[in-house]
């Protein structure tokens, strides 16, 4: 069954093919191999949108004063032609507002100019954060000619598989790693490339990209004990994350007690459901079993709010008794109930560069292995010195 998933909404315009289930879920508009169809598969009109008149490779060619089979060849690249004809051709193709039909140009190439994104919908994940990755990876995917085939089924080892052995897609873009992610294995071994949105334990033979939280974490922590703070706490990700060790979330706690023993700090780690009512239970524990507690990270973007309010109707003012930095998105830090001193999470950055990867890898370009974004911390109104008792 086909459904459309609230992404496809939220892009517009924006070319996004999405199904749950994978490769051989349904069929859709008679297509053999499943997929849907998208705006690309039908070519434009002449003249704009109103224009009656279809754009054929003849016209490209008679407007370039090159034979149809150059127009062709400079759209597939089986062919060496010169430099000069090909900068006519392309010209003419952006006057004309010529779309070649998908079909024709995937024979013509054996490409399918069609990324999947990989992204399993597992419990515990703050979906917001994830489709801003999406929009992300969909925006720069056109800007390439690309479309993108969105997979959110939790299918492991065998949805890859069933995606790699259709010519559906041309490369892949996988998301949630975990440590000991069981898709290895097949990531390494495709005949099609594929990035990696996050590190596993052993990245080696993988293309990986991801801000480095490790850093992140001790970033957070850092700025706490510049301030003088003495016990903290990481109020983290809910506990199934953990548990499916996936890994922003192992490495935010490995950088946030690596800085907090590196400063002599007392620290704590708290996974918390991402509810407003889990969020004040741990508040509570936390002062019950932390009376010292004067600085707080928090890495999970639901319960930023939550939180802060649960510390105040304890007595807690945030800065003034209880510094709270963060790991979240720049415009949630900048909105939230007192404005959050953070790290931001680069999702356009880090979807735009895994998309210019994979572009480089279809190429034949050799590209790095791994790509850790630093860390960039902005300080706001939820942090201050430790309060002299």
């Amino acid at each position: 069954m086909h459904r459309v998933h609230p992404l496809h909404r939220t892009l517009g315009r924006t070319r996004c093919v999405q199904r749950y289930g994978g490769v051989g879920a349904g069929r859709e508009r008679g297509r053999p191999d499943g997929a849907a169809l998208t705006q690309r598969d039908q070519p434009a009109p002449a003249g704009g949108p109103e224009g009656d008149t279809l754009v054929k490779i003849t016209d490209v060619a008679r407007h370039a004063g090159v034979s149809p089979s150059t127009v062709s060849y400079a759209l597939s690249g089986k062919r060496s032609i010169s430099a000069e004809t090909r900068r006519r051709v392309q010209a003419s193709i952006r006057e004309l507002g010529y779309r070649p039909h998908a079909g024709a140009r995937a024979l013509a190439s054996s490409r399918s100019n069609v990324l999947a994104l990989v992204v399993p919908l597992r419990t515990g994940m703050h979906v917001p954060v994830v489709m801003q990755f999406a929009v992300s990876v969909v925006t720069t995917a056109r800007q390439h000619d690309h479309d993108v085939l969105l997979l959110t089924q939790e299918e492991g080892e065998d949805g890859l598989r069933r995606v790699a052995d259709t010519a559906l897609v041309d490369a892949l873009i996988v998301m949630d790693v975990q440590m000991h992610d069981d898709r290895l294995p097949l990531l390494r071994g495709l005949d099609r490339p594929a990035v990696l949105i996050g590190f596993p334990a052993e990245p080696a033979g993988l293309t990986c990209i991801d801000l480095d939280f490790r850093a992140a974490g001790a970033a957070c922590v850092e700025q706490l004990a510049l301030l003088g703070h003495r016990c903290v706490a990481l109020i983290g990700s809910p506990p199934e994350v953990y548990v499916r060790e996936t890994g922003f979330a192992r490495r935010v706690a490995e950088g946030f007690t690596s800085a907090a023993d590196r400063h002599g700090l007392t620290s704590s780690i708290h996974p918390c459901e991402a509810s407003p009512a889990a969020a004040r239970a741990v508040a509570e524990r936390l002062l019950r079993e932390h009376p010292a507690l004067t600085g707080v990270v928090v890495h999970n973007e639901p319960v930023i709010d939550p939180l802060i309010e649960a510390f105040e109707e304890l007595g807690l003012r945030v800065p003034g008794d209880l510094s709270v930095t963060a790991i979240c998105p720049d415009e949630l830090a900048g909105r939230a109930r007192v404005p959050v001193t953070s790290v931001a999470i680069p999702t356009a950055e880090v979807g735009t560069r895994a998309v210019e990867l994979l572009m480089e890898k279809l190429d034949g370009q050799e590209v790095p292995e791994a790509t850790l974004l630093p860390p960039r911390l902005t300080a706001r109104a939820s942090t201050a010195p430790r309060p002299v008792p």
